[in-house]
């Protein structure tokens, strides 16, 4: 059987997917990164008052207009404590920025524009246009204002929006629950002393990061141990809680301890595809189970990793209704490559600048799949298409970005 090519897989995957359309209200410290499920409208108009851009004086430009003047100070006005007198002809009261402009004045006279007399008085040095330095009530919006718009994800800046509204929820689509389960009587948990025959389990950690730093909230199904019972009741589990996806980590294969696939077949799964043509990351399996997509990644770190880049980042970011990131990129090769076979590879590779500001792509010498330490100082992996014939130093190759440079 032939290997299914990269983007027809991925393809494939998403085509199992719809953005979630379950609607939740949310805390403006709990929705960052989350999309808006409705369009939002103020509560409050900002500013609710005149105030002052600057710190200075609060006076009638009328009273300045001709020139330099003496003026009497009557008062303060700070943040948070106004002024509750009027501005009279040749008054004036000391004002500090974002506080209430007092009654009667309409201008702000920078504090370096005055000469203080004494505690009394001050002259002004300069004559300002009228209006200046005032921040008029209503102008950045107004109640009842649409401001923000269903489809806008939450950033620092509409957070910062949504707070001065007034509004302390907000309605977003639920972000997609990702349910990981990862299987094998070798694995322990971290902290764990593993036996002579074990490993410490990680590919559920960088899996799961990758899955929430694209929107997802992650249910850590724990490591289960090489029984269809237990593979089973981890399943139970994801469905109970509303998984979305479910992944699972090794165990796809169909060796005589590959436990998964049967298992989630023996379930009901509808296998859509097995294997791929990519390295690392060959034994992918994609499958729907009641409705939820499956996706088996591999058991070895770095190809459940590459795999979670090319396949659950695209799917988490379209059922969260977010673009996925823009990885694809372009550098010169640093050093040769030799000419590809039937399998797309991901090659391993740090980035830097030379002294023109180009891209360079350093590949590692070993690319064994196993090699944790390897993909954590890789800034990227170069993309060695089927059939790509060999590159030399300084020839151009497709990248996908992990870290830019």
């Amino acid at each position: 059987m032939a290997l299914l090519p990269v983007e027809e897989a991925i393809a494939r995957l998403l085509a199992l997917a719809k953005p979630i359309a379950r609607i939740v209200e949310k805390p403006l410290a709990e929705a960052q990164g989350l999309v808006l499920a409705e369009d939002v409208t103020a509560c409050v108009t900002f500013p609710a008052f005149d105030n002052s851009a600057m710190d200075g004086y609060a006076l009638r430009h009328e009273d300045i207009a001709a020139g330099a003047v003496e003026l009497t100070v009557i008062g303060e006005s700070a943040a948070g404590r106004g002024f509750s007198g009027r501005v009279g002809p040749f008054q004036t009261v000391r004002i500090f920025t974002g506080a209430p402009l007092p009654e009667g004045a309409d201008t702000v006279l920078m504090q370096e524009d005055a000469e203080a007399l004494d505690a009394q008085r001050i002259r002004t040095r300069f004559t300002p246009a009228k209006g200046r330095h005032i921040r008029p009530r209503g102008q950045d919006f107004k109640e009842g204002e649409t401001l923000l718009f269903v489809g806008e994800r939450l950033d620092a800046g509409r957070l910062t929006l949504a707070a001065g509204m007034n509004r302390p929820r907000l309605p977003v689509f639920a972000p997609p629950r990702v349910a990981i389960l990862s299987t094998g009587d070798e694995l322990v948990a971290p902290g764990e002393t593993p036996g002579p025959d074990q490993i410490v389990a990680s590919n559920a950690f960088g899996v799961g990061a990758l899955a929430r730093e694209n929107g997802a909230e992650v249910l850590d199904l724990g490591l289960v141990p090489d029984r269809a019972d237990a593979i089973a009741e981890a399943v139970a589990r994801a469905r109970q809680a509303g998984a979305d996806v479910l992944v699972t980590l090794g165990g796809a294969s169909v060796g005589d301890h590959d436990l998964v696939q049967s298992s989630l077949l023996s379930l009901g799964m509808e296998l859509d595809f097995w294997k791929i043509a990519m390295r690392p990351g060959k034994p992918l399996m994609v499958g729907r189970l009641e409705g939820i997509p499956v996706l088996g990644l591999p058991g070895n770190p770095v190809s459940s990793l590459v795999c979670a880049l090319l396949f659950l980042e695209p799917l988490v970011a379209l059922l969260a209704r977010r673009s996925s990131p823009a990885r694809a990129g372009e550098a010169l090769l640093a050093e040769p490559l030799p000419a590809n076979d039937t399998r797309q590879d991901y090659v391993r590779a740090r980035l830097t600048r030379d002294d023109q500001g180009r891209v360079l792509a350093h590949p590692f010498a070993r690319q064994d799949s196993s090699m944790m330490r390897v993909f954590a100082a890789s800034d990227a992996l170069i993309v060695r298409p089927v059939g790509a014939p060999a590159l030399m130093a300084g020839d151009p190759c497709p990248i996908l970005v992990l870290r830019p440079v």
